[in-house]
């Protein structure tokens, strides 16, 4: 009894202290939304440029995480995770000193180590807990989400006060506090590593299951769409409604928030409903939400009996930020069931192949901004960046009922009380 005791208070402090990490990681990955308004105009950058230095942290936490992942399984998460963040710091302080577009790309790559951590968190978090509260332990951990949310309350208000070099000093600080709360705090058990005989190759045989690019599809869009959104949230609140960017960065919260926080609740819904069961909303409700927030301001001319006659129509502020906060917490319940899909198939082998799954996310939330500048430097859209996501969204809604709700019931029945299992 005094072990078991024992293991479950070990299990809750590995819990809290990694999902702390988690959160200043994100915070971390996030800066250049709010940062990146000032370098924008200080650089001359157009909206790719733009796109590509949001972009440049994502890339690099996406290609480490299945490494990250494989190291996870292999030395465990207690040193992995540490060594992760400590990397991070002289990086994020040298941000301050930075001149020119090419160093920030250059230390955006580093910075964006911070975004491995979800692959190490992940793997080493679910170990620590039975099967059957997986769901809610990994979507607390993934509520470390919220940190695109905290960015956009601490940048803003330092920059305004400061100017934006003060962001990246105070960071640093934070995260180095942090790299000594998770050593002191954390927790190390050797039955949770995976056996050393076990080979690089062995590990990622699991890419030749179809099941595994099925769930990377679905986390591009979740975790890769709110990614991309939580940067580019703040400069397009800026341009469409030409907000101030405190103001901006508020609005913008409101999606980015419930897209981490509520990643809890979608893991204990996963947990009782199913991961199927969830996803499957979860893309409905993000195909309706896209839909509305594609369509452009619009004035258009229809002659009527007296005369040529002009409707606007278009969304307002309000409107926009509801539907964003609705896409936020779809996002956030869709983050947490697909990683319950991967803790049900691969329990012997979360760490591979939630790194697999997060780097396509991850890779999600590189090409979109990069994408959503170049729809709107050659359409002049902003909303364009709505109809990419919307288009994205119909693959998954297409491959989700050919591959899971037809084969579970071929009458189509399967969509109004679907499996709890894929």
């Amino acid at each position: 009894m005094t072990s078991e005791l024992r293991t479950q208070k070990n299990a809750w402090s590995v819990l809290i202290v990694s999902t702390l990490a988690f959160t200043v990681c994100f915070m971390v990955w996030m800066m250049f939304a709010v940062v990146g308004i000032p370098l924008k105009k200080t650089l001359g950058l157009n909206a790719t440029e733009f796109g590509l230095l949001m972009a440049m942290p994502v890339l690099s936490g996406s290609l480490v995480r299945v490494p990250l992942g494989i190291w996870t399984d292999k030395y465990g998460g207690r040193i992995v995770m540490a060594a992760l963040l400590a990397a991070t710091v002289p990086a994020i302080w040298l941000m301050a000193y930075a001149t020119e577009f090419w160093h920030f790309l250059t230390i955006g790559l580093v910075l964006g180590l911070a975004g491995g951590s979800f692959s190490v968190g992940t793997p080493y978090v679910a170990r620590w807990f039975p099967k059957n509260r997986q769901g809610l332990a990994m979507g607390i951990f993934g509520a470390g989400n919220a940190g695109a949310a905290l960015n956009k309350f601490v940048a803003p208000a330092l920059l305004v006060a400061f100017g934006w070099t003060m962001v990246p000093k105070v960071y640093a600080a934070i995260m180095l506090g942090t790299v000594i709360v998770f050593w002191l705090f954390s927790h190390q058990d050797p039955a949770h590593l995976v056996p050393s005989h076990t080979k690089f190759t062995d590990q990622l045989k699991a890419l030749k299951d179809p099941r595994v690019l099925r769930y990377c599809q679905y986390y591009s869009i979740v975790f890769g769409g709110y990614v991309a959104l939580s940067l580019w949230m703040v400069q397009y609140y800026v341009g469409e409604y030409g907000l101030d960017i405190r103001v901006a960065a508020l609005l913008a919260a409101c999606f980015s928030l419930p897209g981490g926080v509520l990643r809890a609740v979608g893991g204990a819904m996963s947990d009782k409903y199913g991961a199927h069961s969830i996803t499957w909303w979860v893309m409905w409700v993000s195909w309706i939400c896209l839909f509305l927030l594609s369509y452009p301001q619009t004035d258009f001319t229809v002659m009527t009996v007296n005369g040529a006659t002009t409707f606007h129509l278009g969304l307002n502020v309000y409107m926009f930020t509801f539907l964003m906060f609705t896409l936020g917490i779809a996002f956030a319940f869709g983050k947490a069931s697909v990683f319950k899909y991967i803790a049900d198939d691969y329990p012997q082998n979360i760490g591979t192949i939630s790194g697999i799954v997060g780097l396509a996310g991850g890779l999600g939330g590189f090409f979109l901004p990069i994408l959503f500048g170049v729809l709107m430097d050659l359409t002049g859209i902003r909303s364009s960046a709505f109809m990419l996501m919307y288009g994205v969204v119909w693959v998954s809604l297409v491959w989700m009922y050919w591959t899971e709700v037809r084969r579970a019931n071929p009458m189509g029945n399967a969509a109004l009380n679907p499996s709890p299992q894929n």
